[in-house]
């Protein structure tokens, strides 16, 4: 199976052949595999080196000629490093990007602090308008790149992970997709944890709720799940842990209701691992899960 990274590179490789306006800016990362498009459009593709403040301020430059552009690097040293210029460059100046990342929040423990980026969504959700995508598949992250770069002018944030389930689900940008049904309450799994949650809840009595896209957050999706059930909220987040609880409170904030907030830690883990320990670490590996989400609902 390809990865989300190896699908990026294939889409976005065939639409800058497709579309004139179509531009992407690289920071070394991954400009090794779009060589070739490099060749045929030197004017479109982009690469500004190790520099990551610049990358986001060419994409912003590229925006106001009228181009698409598409940024592309690591989460950390796309959202995090460069901040500053993604609030005054995109948003501030008032133009569109698609950003989009690899190596989220556990991808490459070897790589250390340096190469994990939990906060990512966090942080954009302290600027308006933003359209965040998690895929948790190749086949859905193909689809939401599709998307995202046919979708006007608007600021995108597409989150691609090594980390990914086993089969995609059939999505619709925007919304949340109802995988399993029962009466005892929701969890909503985000992304790349949909197929731990469900091992997880396997024999438990709750709807399984699924997010490809988390911004906007689609309230009348959770509203709708919570009809039949009991208004108990799980959310299995692969980023910062209780990233979209407000957004799910404020979906139920006319109803009694409780949530559960599951996800990356504030504090670090130092030591390397793999991603399943990582995980484990985390208490989101599907043992540790079920007896919290059980826990919480029973």
């Amino acid at each position: 199976m390809d990865t989300m990274r190896d699908r990026f590179i294939d889409i976005t490789t065939r639409l800058l052949d497709d579309d004139p306006r179509l531009a992407l800016v690289l920071a070394d990362i991954s400009a090794a595999s779009f060589a070739p498009a490099k060749e045929r459009h030197p004017d479109r593709v982009i690469n500004v080196g190790i520099r990551e403040q610049l990358l986001i301020g060419a994409a912003g430059g590229l925006a106001l000629t009228g181009l698409r552009p598409i940024a592309h690097t690591f989460a950390s040293f796309l959202v995090e490093r460069p901040f500053e210029q993604v609030k005054l460059d995109l948003v501030h100046q008032g133009v569109g990007a698609v950003l989009v990342s690899a190596a989220g929040s556990y991808d490459w423990p070897a790589g250390g602090r340096t190469h994990m980026s939990p906060g990512d969504v966090a942080l954009l959700d302290t600027l308006p308008g933003w359209t965040v995508h998690v895929p948790g598949h190749p086949d859905e992250a193909e689809q939401l790149l599709r998307h995202a770069y046919a979708d006007g002018d608007r600021n995108v944030y597409v989150r691609l992970s090594a980390h990914q389930n086993a089969a995609p689900v059939p999505v619709e940008p925007g919304r949340f997709t109802t995988v399993r049904k029962g009466s005892r309450g929701v969890v909503l799994a985000v992304g790349p944890m949909l197929d731990v949650v469900l091992a997880a809840t396997e024999g438990l009595d709750v709807t399984v709720l699924y997010a490809a896209t988390v911004r906007p957050f689609d309230a009348a999706g959770l509203r709708a799940a919570v009809q039949d059930t009991r208004a108990d909220v799980v959310l299995v987040e692969p980023y910062l842990v209780g990233t979209s609880a407000n957004e799910a409170h404020a979906a139920l904030a006319d109803r009694p209701h409780r949530v559960l907030a599951l996800g990356v830690p504030r504090e670090e883990h130092r030591h390397y691992g793999s991603v399943p320990e990582h995980l484990a670490a985390y208490g989101l590996d599907a043992a540790s899960l079920r007896e919290r989400i059980a826990a919480f609902m029973w």
